[in-house]
């Protein structure tokens, strides 16, 4: 099965049938698999927008099972290396604030493990404890209205 090809080369091939999970590619005699995620560098919503049946393209060989006759394909990695990769994105230098300039509100993770002083998280627990055991009581009330309501 493998006597034309190698795991790392790269071939030319062309796409013969496109699934939601891959495209199959012809090598010749044989068939392989461009997984959805093999396809680009980005994220695939679908597989269409990217290739269609008809077109030649060269692949990576990922892998050969002589077993099964499955050949893993890549086109992503078959990109130019400085296709291959995104590019690194440098962070921009945060501008100068001025020290009377407020800053932005803190995102719901930052104000979640926010450290709290011990004195505040314990009187916060403390009042929520009392509007739970208040909301109880008032669930099982109402519930035991219902009960006697049936009962009668």
């Amino acid at each position: 099965m493998s006597e034309k090809l190698e795991v790392g080369s790269i071939v030319e091939g062309k796409i013969v049938r496109i699934k939601p999970f891959g495209a199959i590619v012809s090598l010749g005699s044989l068939q392989g698999l461009v997984h959805i995620s093999q396809v680009a560098n980005s994220f695939v919503q679908d597989i269409n927008d990217h290739v269609k049946v008809g077109d030649i393209v060269k692949v990576k060989v990922l892998s050969i099972d002589e077993e099964s006759h499955k050949i893993a394909l890549s086109i992503r990695d078959a990109l130019p290396k400085e296709e291959r990769q995104p590019k690194p994105q440098h962070k921009t230098e945060k501008p100068f604030r001025k020290p009377n300039q407020t800053q932005k509100p803190a995102s719901p993770a930052e104000e979640y493990f926010r450290p709290q002083s011990s004195i505040n998280a314990t009187s916060d627990f403390e009042e929520k404890m009392k509007e739970w055991a208040k909301q109880s009581n008032e669930r099982h009330t109402s519930l035991n209205k219902r009960t006697n309501k049936r009962s009668n």
